[in-house]
């Protein structure tokens, strides 16, 4: 029998509040992150993506040290990483881990107006200065696989203590919102002209949003801790921008995951998909989750709340679900009126009490990577 691995303190930074208890607040009140940014120095034209407040971000990083020393990126990190901790009883040893999840870092070091070095954008950078702050004695790992990158860094740490290389983990993944990822996503004209909507008939792209979380995986167990039953990732080889057609990679995580987890579909009482709101992903999803007889499980896509927070996506939206579990709460996805996708799937449109007791993170990303993950109250 493996060791059994759980999740315990986590924390979120988020443009709807600095806390869980403030964004559950937020996402029961059916409120978005997402709003029209008229921002030149990222794009030339207005754009919709959900961003953080530098100077709400500065003025609770007082707290913790001087806020000119750091970029954004670092200082959201930092809060969350020092925010679960600070919950915790954990004493940082040389059995603790530290694991930084992200797609691109600090990118907003190569901007020419930006005062800080370049190497400030290095991932290994961004790690060292997180290790250095709290003390970490390990090397830092990082998990940088597009937008599965969060999620997976969960499903890393838990193999990392399985295989009894480390006791505890700290994970943090964080990304922003940056002229590179807006330009990029706009010249795919994969941006939409509004708060995207996933699985809806009327959507028209994706909304970038900014976040930072962070969690404690450990072998020991508390009394409000999660169980990570299992996990699965798998790359479906199709295209480097765009997923397989059959759901092929997402279909084999999830069975994989289920696999290891011993759980059958009519046990998950709940799914976190990923639901980017274009087309060919929401579709892909639609047919892996009934190729694995999910269909009629509970859906939601958080997307339509914060937007699309890239390598911070996976574990923002794996610790609300965490949330719906400990509170019974279904939580709805946003933006979701008519069905957009050629399959059937449950899709929350509105706030309700559901007892769950098993959940399913699921991310996709570029590249054809796939993460599914299963978690137990």
């Amino acid at each position: 029998m493996q060791q059994p691995v759980y999740i315990q303190e986590g924390s979120v930074i988020t443009p709807l509040g600095f806390t869980i208890a403030d964004n559950i607040s937020a996402i029961e009140k059916s409120q978005s992150a997402i709003q029209e940014q008229n921002k030149t120095e990222i794009l030339d034209t207005p754009f919709y993506a959900a961003m953080i407040d530098s100077e709400k971000i500065d003025t609770t990083f007082k707290s913790l040290d001087d806020a000119s020393k750091y970029m954004k990126l670092e200082k959201m990190m930092l809060l969350s990483v020092a925010e679960t901790l600070k919950k915790s009883t954990l004493t940082i040893s040389d059995k603790t881990a530290l694991i930084v999840a992200t797609t691109k870092g600090s990118i907003d070091a190569l901007n020419t107006d930006n005062p800080f070095p370049e190497k400030r954008a290095y991932l290994s950078v961004l790690a060292k200065t997180i290790q250095s702050f709290f003390g970490f004695k390990q090397e830092p790992i990082v998990v940088s696989n597009a937008c599965v990158s969060g999620i997976l860094a969960v499903a890393v740490a838990k193999r990392l203590i399985q295989n009894n290389i480390c006791d505890n983990a700290v994970v943090v993944a964080g990304d922003l919102v940056s002229k590179f990822t807006v330009t990029g996503f706009n010249t795919f004209q994969a941006l939409s002209d509004g708060p995207c909507k996933p699985y809806s008939k009327y959507r028209n792209g994706i909304s970038i949003g900014e976040a930072a979380a962070s969690v404690i995986v450990s072998k020991e167990k508390k009394t409000s801790s999660i169980q990570i039953l299992g996990d699965g990732s798998c790359n479906d080889a199709n295209h480097i921008s765009g997923p397989s057609r059959t759901g092929e990679g997402l279909y084999k995580s999830i069975k994989s995951a289920m696999l290891e987890a011993n759980v059958v579909s009519n046990e998950i009482d709940l799914i976190s998909a990923h639901g980017t709101a274009t087309i060919y992903n929401d579709e892909m999803e639609a047919i892996a989750f009934n190729r694995a007889h999910l269909q009629d499980v509970p859906l939601h896509s958080l997307k339509g709340t914060y937007g699309h927070t890239l390598g911070a996506s996976g574990l923002l939206e794996a610790i609300i679900g965490f949330e719906a579990m400990k509170r019974n709460t279904l939580f709805p996805s946003l933006g979701y009126d008519e069905s957009g996708i050629s399959k059937p799937l449950h899709i929350i449109k509105e706030v309700k009490n559901k007892s769950i007791s098993t959940f399913l993170k699921t991310a996709s990303g570029f590249g054809g990577s796939n993460t599914a993950v299963l978690f137990k109250n």
